[in-house]
């Protein structure tokens, strides 16, 4: 199906981090669970702003969405999808991230 969300799970983000790859992560919770940690090379975009901050998503690179539990950036996933953007789905969310945080 061509509107299908790939998906990426967290051990698969934290390798390519620790490989060196230039990802981009963009993480869609509120402001108060960022606080309580986020993954360091992720950026933080809430999930209701993300129509209005479209311009800060760079086209052509693909972006791992990142929310609790894998819901919300699932939604925020098929959203910029519908616009044009190469998403993934980060699976479980920072619920199953075992990786650094800060």
């Amino acid at each position: 199906m061509e509107n299908e969300l790939k998906t990426i799970t967290p051990a698969e983000v934290e390798k390519l981090l620790k490989e060196g790859e230039k990802i981009s992560i963009i993480d869609v919770r509120e402001n108060e669970e960022v606080e309580a940690g986020k993954i360091p090379e992720a950026k933080h975009i809430r999930l209701m702003e993300i129509p209005d901050r479209l311009n800060e998503i760079e086209k052509d690179e693909e972006h791992i969405m990142v929310c609790r539990s894998g819901r919300r950036s699932e939604n925020a996933g098929y959203f910029l999808q519908e616009q044009g953007f190469k998403v993934k789905n980060m699976v479980g969310g920072m619920l199953e991230w075992e990786g650094e945080t800060k």
